[in-house]
């Protein structure tokens, strides 16, 4: 399964360039408008040599349009030929282990190798909407769980429970009591130390949320690598980061897309989730004192500016974390600014085009 999971780096990166797809959805436009996007994105970095694309669990957030993993990737393998779909990831406690692996199972019938299955631990949402996905307020169960729910869906997947349990009668299907078939790669995802432990001590491959948790990343994949054990998915530690970046014809337009993901998040953890603004919305907005300090904390890890500028930092952060994969998130307001801007990244490394 190593092969599966490990990408080739193309062009002149130094290592394998994917895509982590939010789906996002900007003032005054609608849902179908960023699904239609993320196709678009999705054969971009098909036809540029990007070596997979993800999308993310996300629910109750009006700017993100990623609540259904799986529905999302299903239309994107129907859309592409060869990239590598998958989730970055799926929230495990927010769904029985059966029901993931007969959606997973399906995708990988419809896009045979193809599909990786990554899996969080988070809710993806506030407490109350979690506790509604759930159907329980003991939301802490949930999380404190996650191994035990991580080794039912294993086992769903490899339809191999042990005689006298009570699930060994039970298929996930499409799955292995259907015949000789692949599955796709369980990857955990992390914000902190607790998934990267549990990746390492499986060995499984892990990928860090960078994007949203930088000042745990080099601390997070420290612990992964040191916690690695060698097993059948991989002999050697692998991990992914996801990283924030946009690139424009010019800096003052790169600088200009990237502040409306700051005020989105601002409104976002400030309890005014939204659409993601437009442009002048941002540019005209007041920030408060304090927000202007989140604002200046989140763009410092937003790698922005000319395609150049975006491969510098692009590369200083591979290098300074040792990372064996980017997988690159672009936050604007409109498709064509994120579609241009992955393209432009495509020629900065040489991509084919």
């Amino acid at each position: 399964m190593d092969d599966a999971i490990r990408g080739t780096a193309g062009g002149t990166a130094t290592v394998p360039l994917s895509v982590l797809d939010l789906v996002t959805v900007g003032s005054g436009r609608t849902a179908t408008d960023a699904l239609r996007t993320s196709v678009d994105i999705a054969r971009l970095a098909e036809r540029r040599g990007f070596h997979r694309h993800w999308v993310a669990e996300h629910h109750s957030m009006p700017g993100v349009a990623s609540s259904s993993p799986a529905v999302i990737l299903a239309h994107l393998a129907a859309h592409t030929e060869r990239i590598r779909l998958g989730s970055g990831g799926v929230m495990l406690p927010n769904h029985a282990p059966l029901v993931i692996a007969e959606q997973f199972g399906t995708l990988e019938a419809l896009a045979p190798g193809r599909v990786d299955l990554g899996l969080g631990r988070a809710p993806g949402t506030d407490g109350a909407t979690a506790a509604a996905l759930r159907r329980t307020d003991r939301l802490p169960e949930g999380a404190d769980d996650f191994p035990q729910q991580l080794a039912e869906l294993t086992r769903f997947l490899d339809d191999d429970f042990p005689d006298g349990h009570p699930y060994a009668r039970i298929h996930a299907v499409p799955g292995p009591v259907q015949g000789p078939s692949a599955r796709p790669p369980i990857w955990l995802l992390g914000s902190s130390g607790f998934s990267a432990r549990l990746a390492g001590t499986l060995g499984l491959p892990f990928a860090f949320a960078h994007h949203f948790s930088a000042q745990n990343t080099v601390p997070a994949l420290d612990l992964y690598r040191e916690s690695f054990r060698p097993s059948a998915v991989l002999d050697a530690p692998y991990a992914a980061i996801g990283v924030s970046a946009l690139a424009s014809d010019d800096e003052k337009e790169a600088r200009r897309q990237v502040l409306t993901g700051a005020l989105s998040m601002v409104r976002l953890r400030t309890g005014r989730p939204g659409l993601i603004p437009t442009p002048e919305e941002a540019a005209a907005y007041e920030f408060t004192a304090m927000e202007q300090e989140f604002v200046s904390g989140w763009l410092a890890n937003v790698i922005h500016g000319t395609a150049d500028d975006v491969r510098t930092g692009l590369d200083e952060l591979q290098k300074r974390t040792g990372a064996d994969e980017l997988m690159i998130t672009a936050t604007a307001h409109g498709g064509d600014a994120r579609l241009r801007s992955y393209d432009l990244i495509a020629d900065a490394y040489e991509l084919p085009s």
